[in-house]
């Protein structure tokens, strides 16, 4: 890796405080020094202000890890909301973050196991192979067996409330939202992330979902040892094959891709229909292409369980012919909270036209027996929508966070799963409409 290991990381409240506010010091800066420039030449871009926070940033989050990252990872996938700057910077704490040194890993193995990892496997490699925002992971052998092993950061599960409370300022100014809008998306955001820091959680929710799905072709999951794994540290079996961005960038073979694509569609949905939970984590470090071209699911820390009331009224967005039946539609905004009660008879018109907008462009793939997820003005027009829409005097007015807090990590997971399809540029069939699960 070309980021140096980090040898400690910032644990007290002080110190990670202080790192923030720096770095909203030096965003400042660059904002200062962009308008300078901008005073000489008046058609001077945002995109070296971009890149400049963009660096300040992910610089601070990188040396903090844990929630304040992850954050900046979630955001790298909202592609329809950030700048391209900001959406590759923050790319990289999905697999490429700076890792820690070795002996902050073995401390975390005396902690949980009495012992260091060279006792507990036949052999360790002390540099890790991959860091994100919450751990990172080693390779091992143990018995002849190559095993994968996911360290956590220390501290990381300590720090999530304070962090998200340091880090929403930021989040507020590059999602062009008012801070208050922003409180429950950082509540789900904090629930979600003290479930992702608990890894024998993760691991009971990946044994009952690979359970689940065993039906499912083409895809590989990992055995995980339990008597190897515990709250920070988890052991299961090594995937060999491409990280998915390589994959999408050496695989020639369309017939290939497709398998692929096919596979992710069915992952995802067959969860959403028949399970009421769902992988809520769809960003490409997470998946492993192996040489049998089947696509490995290697971590299972984000897993959003979906209510059943939710599912019945947000699934029914997505059936064809919704935009015509506006009777059920206004019962659909009123059941999940889209309307406030002081909302005006000509904001809730407002806001009917945005909605009907986002179901129409969204629900797109639902509409047809198969859909090219390789369609450039597709996601060119998600982006541009997410762009007016920011922008909009009458919508900013308003109070942005409306909705159920289920739809945050359902909406992810949707825009995580049409951008993987769109990297790999493949057509998909449809397979499991949710609508018509649900009127069964």
């Amino acid at each position: 890796m070309a980021d140096k290991p980090l040898k400690s990381i910032p644990t007290s409240k002080v110190k990670r405080a202080a790192k923030i506010v720096g770095t909203g010091a030096k965003v400042g800066g660059n904002y200062l020094k962009y308008y300078t420039k901008k005073a000489f030449n008046p058609s001077l871009t945002k995109e070296e202000l971009h890149e400049d926070n963009a660096s300040d940033i992910y610089e601070t989050l990188s040396e903090l890890k844990g929630s304040a990252l992850k954050v900046a990872q979630m955001m790298s996938m909202d592609q329809q909301v950030l700048p391209k700057a900001y959406q590759d910077k923050f790319a990289l704490s999905q697999f490429n973050a700076p890792p820690l040194s070795y002996p902050l890993i073995a401390k975390t193995f005396q902690s949980y196991f009495g012992k260091s990892p060279e006792q507990l496997y036949d052999k360790f490699n002390k540099v890790a192979v991959n860091a994100a925002s919450i751990g990172q992971v080693h390779q091992a052998e143990l018995n002849g067996q190559k095993l994968a092993v996911k360290i956590q950061y220390p501290g990381v599960a300590e720090a999530i409330s304070s962090d998200l409370k340091m880090v929403k300022p930021l989040a507020a100014q590059l999602f062009n939202m008012k801070s208050a809008d922003l409180n429950m998306y950082m509540e789900e955001v904090e629930s979600k992330l003290v479930e992702e820091t608990d890894y024998l959680l993760e691991m009971r929710r990946g044994q009952e979902i690979m359970q689940a799905l065993e039906g499912l072709p083409n895809l590989v999951f990992p055995h995980y040892h339990p008597d190897l794994c515990a709250a920070r540290v988890l052991t299961m079996n090594w995937i060999d094959g491409l990280l998915f961005a390589d994959y999408c960038k050496q695989e020639t073979n369309q017939e290939k891709r497709n398998q692929i694509g096919q596979t992710l569609w069915d992952f995802f949905l067959y969860q959403m229909a028949e399970l009421r939970m769902v992988h809520a984590d769809p960003h490409p470090g997470n998946f492993i292409i192996t040489k049998d071209n089947r696509l490995g699911v290697i971590d299972f820390g984000c897993v959003k369980e979906i209510p059943d009331d939710f599912a019945f009224y947000y699934f029914k967005l997505l059936r064809p012919g919704i935009l015509l039946a506006e009777d059920e539609l206004t019962e659909i905004y009123e059941k999940m909270d889209f309307f406030r009660p002081e909302d005006t008879t000509d904001q809730k018109l407002k806001l009917k036209e945005v909605y009907q907008s986002m179901i129409s462009t969204l629900a797109k793939p639902f509409h047809s027996d198969t859909f090219d997820f390789s369609d450039e003005t597709y996601f060119k027009e998600i982006f541009e929508m997410g762009e007016a829409f920011s922008k909009d005097k009458t919508l900013r007015k308003m109070n942005n966070a409306r909705g159920s807090r289920h739809s945050i990590y359902i909406m992810r997971t949707f825009f995580g799963l049409y951008n993987l399809l769109h990297q790999l540029k493949v057509s998909v069939k449809l397979n499991y409409p949710l609508y018509e699960y649900l009127e069964k």
